[in-house]
């Protein structure tokens, strides 16, 4: 008779417990905490003011359809992109992951939980530019609410998979920290970060409608406005996703 007993796979509470850790984590990490949250706020106060008279379409703002859109796709960039791929670089060079990979509380959970902790840190941070605008400036509620929800979330996703591609590359903290840097620049320079891309040359232009930030920006501008998101503005978000996943699946490792 086999007196094994049954191993205890972790639930609920465990996943609760890591997501009390890794949120402890981020608080600590000032910079980490403060930038993506203060950085776009700063933005959005400097442009707002010029921007919530410039009626554009269907009755919004160049705030509502234009500053918002950039503010709230910085937020979600910044922690997907730059914060989210430095803690599991450090977990990983620290040991954390190849521990965890042989007990019943799998790595997967930690990249559960840290999903989870930076989806709460863009809801507060996209929230905090939201109240702002709202309150401050008199900004309009979109037109498509559902719209917006929607190519938030496919945003988030898209950013979150470019993060995993850093994670996977890069071998320490800093490296990640660093390449993140390079990796946010690159794709908010060519999706307007730093002004229209209207003002890039034409391929450039071309190319930043197609990465996660223009795509982003010009699918939430289109939904906030009621204007209809373009189908190619999707399709290069869900391209990220798909890509993300597929070389973040070949190359990360738990050690």
């Amino acid at each position: 008779m086999s007196t094994g007993v049954a191993a205890h796979r972790p639930g609920l509470r465990s996943l609760l417990t890591l997501v009390g850790c890794e949120s402890k984590m981020v608080v600590r990490d000032t910079a980490g905490l403060m930038v993506p949250l203060g950085l776009p706020l700063l933005i959005l106060l400097t442009s707002a003011s010029s921007a919530a008279d410039q009626v554009v379409v269907n009755g919004r703002t160049a705030l509502d359809v234009f500053v918002l859109p950039i503010v709230i796709t910085m937020v979600i960039a910044m922690i997907g992109i730059i914060n989210m791929p430095s803690f599991l670089a450090y977990y990983r060079r620290s040991g954390i992951l190849r521990r965890l990979a042989v007990t019943p509380a799998s790595p997967a959970m930690v990249l559960a939980a840290q999903a989870i902790v930076s989806i709460i840190q863009t809801i507060v941070g996209s929230a905090g530019a939201l109240v702002v605008a709202y309150v401050v400036f008199d900004a309009n509620p979109p037109a498509g609410t559902a719209a917006v929800l929607g190519v938030l979330a496919l945003t988030m996703a898209a950013m979150y998979a470019t993060g995993m591609i850093v994670a996977a590359v890069a071998p320490t903290p800093n490296s990640a920290v660093a390449i993140g840097l390079v990796v946010f620049f690159a794709v908010g320079a060519l999706g307007g970060m730093f002004g229209g891309r209207d003002a890039l040359p034409e391929p450039l232009a071309e190319i930043g409608a197609w990465l996660p930030f223009g795509a982003a920006v010009e699918a939430l501008s289109a939904a906030s406005a009621g204007t209809g998101v373009e189908a190619a503005h999707l399709l290069g978000l869900s391209g990220t996703v798909v890509l993300g996943a597929v070389v973040a699946g070949l190359l990360f490792r738990w050690e």
